[in-house]
C-alpha cells in the first residue's frame, strides 16, 4: 500500500487519504446506523412476537374457561330443569335450542384450542422455535440464568398440557361428557321417557365425567398459566431496555471509534511514510551536501513529486561528481604539463637558448608556443646585443687611442708652454717694454695650463668610465 501511495501524486494522494479517512468513519457511521436499526427492530420484532404469544395464551386461557364453564352450565342446564324432574322428558324448545348453541361453542373452542395448542408449541416455544430466537437471545443476554428458567419453565408446562395427562385428557372427559349429554338432550328432546332411575345413572356417570373434567381442567388450566405468565414475564423482559441491548450498541460504538482511531493512524502514517519522510530524507541529504558529501544519494521510492525532486537530486549529484572527476582528471593533465614545460624550461634560465618546449593542443601549448616564441626573440636580441657590444667596444677602442694622443699631444703642448714661460721671463729681465706682454702671455699661460690640466682630467674620467664600459659589455658577452 505504502508503494502504490508513493506512485500517486502528492496532491490525488491527499485527496485519497482525506476521502479515505472521511470515507472509512461514515462508512462506520452508516453500518452502526444499520446495527442499531436491526437491534431496534430485533427488539421490535421481540416485543411483537412476546405479545402475540402472551395475546394467544391469553385468549386460549379465556377459550379454557369458557369451554369449562360452558360445559358445567350445559350439564346443570339438563339435570336441574324441573321438566326432566316432573315426568322424565324435556318439552321446552328454547333449552333444545340453546344446549345445541352451547355444545356447538364447546366443539367450536375445543376445536380453536386443539388447532392453536401445537400452533403455539411450534412459533412460541422458547426452547425450539426459530420464531423466537430473538427473545430467547434477548433472555439470554439479560440474564442467562433467568432466562434457562423461564424457558425450562414454559417447556415444562407445555409438555404437561401437552401431555396424556393435559389436554388430552381434558377433551378426553369433555368430550365423554358433551356425547353423554348430547345423548341425553336427544332422549328428551324426543320425548323418550327416562325413569328416575335411568336419570340418577345418567346422573352419576356424567357427574362422574364432570368431576374428573374439572380435575383434569384445574390442572390444565394451572399449566396454561404457568405459559401464560411465561409470556407475560417473557414480554416484560424483552420491553425492558437491558444489558442485552445496551451490551451491543456498547461494543459496536466502542468498536466503531477505534476503527476511526485506527483509521486516522493508517492515514497519517501513509502521509508520515510517503511525504513527511521522504521529505526529512530530502532535507538530511541536502545537509550533507552541504557538508561536502556529494556521495550521497537520495533513495527514489516511487513515482511522485518527491520522487522526481529525488531523481533530478541524484542526477545534479552525479553530474557535479562527474564534473569533479573530469576537473580532477584535467588539474592532473595540466599538472603534468605544467611540470613538464617547467623542466622543459629551466635550462633557459642558466643561458641556454635552444631550449624548444612542446607545443600541444591543450591550455599549455599556447603557453609553450609563447614561450618558444619568446626564447627565439630574446635568442635574437641577445645575438644583435652582442653585436651592438662589439661595434661599442670596437668605437670606445678607437675614441679612448684618439683621447690618449690628445692627452700626449696636450702634456707636449704643456711642457712647450712651460718651456716658452721660462723663455718669456728670462726675456722680462732684459725688455722690459715687452714685460707686460709677456705678463699677459703668463697670465694666459696660466690659464691654459689650468685648462690644459682640466682637460687632461676630464679625458682621463672618460677613459676610465669607457674602460668600465668596456669590461662590463665584454662581461655581459
Amino acid at each position: 500500500m505504502i508503494r502504490f501511495m508513493s506512485n500517486m501524486p502528492i496532491f490525488r494522494r491527499m485527496i485519497t487519504a482525506f476521502i479515505f479517512a472521511t470515507l472509512i468513519p461514515g462508512v462506520v457511521i452508516a453500518l452502526l446506523g444499520v446495527f442499531y436499526i436491526n437491534s431496534f427492530q430485533n427488539q421490535g420484532q421481540a416485543v411483537r412476537t412476546s405479545f402475540d404469544a402472551q395475546s394467544l395464551a391469553s385468549g386460549e386461557d379465556a377459550n379454557l374457561q369458557r369451554m369449562n364453564a360452558l360445559l358445567q352450565a350445559k350439564f346443570y342446564q339438563i339435570f336441574a330443569s324441573e321438566s326432566a324432574g316432573q315426568n322424565g322428558s324435556i318439552t321446552d324448545p328454547s333449552l333444545f335450542a340453546s344446549g345445541g348453541l352451547v355444545d356447538g361453542e364447546i366443539r367450536a373452542l375445543e376445536a380453536d384450542f386443539d388447532r392453536n395448542l401445537p400452533t403455539y408449541q411450534s412459533n412460541y416455544e422458547l426452547a425450539t422455535s426459530p420464531n423466537m430466537a430473538n427473545v430467547r437471545n434477548i433472555l439470554q443476554n439479560n440474564d442467562t440464568q433467568n432466562a434457562q428458567g423461564i424457558i425450562d419453565s414454559q417447556r415444562q408446562a407445555l409438555s404437561a398440557v401437552l401431555s396424556a395427562d393435559g389436554w388430552q385428557k381434558y377433551k378426553s372427559y369433555q368430550d365423554q361428557l358433551a356425547n353423554n349429554l348430547e345423548v341425553l338432550q336427544g332422549q328428551l328432546q324426543n320425548a323418550t321417557y327416562l325413569s328416575p332411575r335411568d336419570l340418577t345413572g345418567a346422573y352419576k356417570t356424567d357427574y362422574s365425567l364432570l368431576h374428573n373434567a374439572i380435575l383434569s381442567f384445574t390442572n390444565l388450566r394451572n399449566n396454561w398459566q404457568q405459559v401464560q405468565q411465561t409470556a407475560v414475564t417473557m414480554g416484560k423482559d424483552v420491553t425492558a431496555v437491558g444489558f442485552a441491548q445496551v451490551m451491543p450498541i456498547f461494543v459496536a460504538t466502542a468498536g466503531a471509534f477505534v476503527l476511526i482511531i485506527l483509521v486516522i493512524i493508517l492515514t497519517g502514517y501513509v502521509v508520515n511514510q510517503t511525504i513527511t519522510k521522504p521529505l526529512s530524507e530530502l532535507a538530511t541529504i541536502t545537509s550533507r551536501i552541504n557538508e561536502g558529501k556529494t556521495e550521497t544519494r537520495a533513495p527514489v521510492n516511487g513515482r511522485d513529486e518527491i520522487a522526481v525532486v529525488a531523481t533530478a537530486m541524484n542526477g545534479m549529484l552525479n553530474n557535479i561528481m562527474h564534473l569533479m572527476q573530469d576537473a580532477q582528471t584535467q588539474r592532473d593533465r595540466l599538472q603534468a604539463r605544467v611540470e613538464k614545460l617547467v623542466s622543459e624550461v629551466c635550462n633557459v634560465g642558466e643561458g641556454d637558448l635552444q631550449v624548444q618546449a612542446e607545443v600541444t593542443s591543450d591550455a599549455l601549448g599556447v603557453l609553450a608556443d609563447s614561450f618558444n616564441y619568446m626564447v627565439e626573440e630574446l635568442s635574437s636580441l641577445v645575438v644583435r646585443v652582442k653585436m651592438m657590444a662589439h661595434e661599442v667596444e670596437n668605437s670606445t677602442t678607437m675614441t679612448f687611442q684618439s683621447m690618449v694622443q690628445l692627452v700626449t699631444n696636450g702634456d707636449v703642448q704643456i711642457q712647450h708652454i712651460g718651456r716658452a714661460a721660462q723663455e718669456v721671463e728670462s726675456m722680462a729681465d732684459v725688455n722690459r717694454q715687452v714685460a707686460e706682454r709677456a705678463q699677459l702671455l703668463h697670465v694666459i699661460a696660466d690659464e691654459a695650463l689650468l685648462a690644459a690640466h682640466a682637460g687632461r682630467e676630464s679625458v682621463q674620467q672618460t677613459l676610465e668610465g669607457m674602460g668600465r664600459h668596456l669590461y662590463e659589455g665584454a662581461g655581459a658577452g
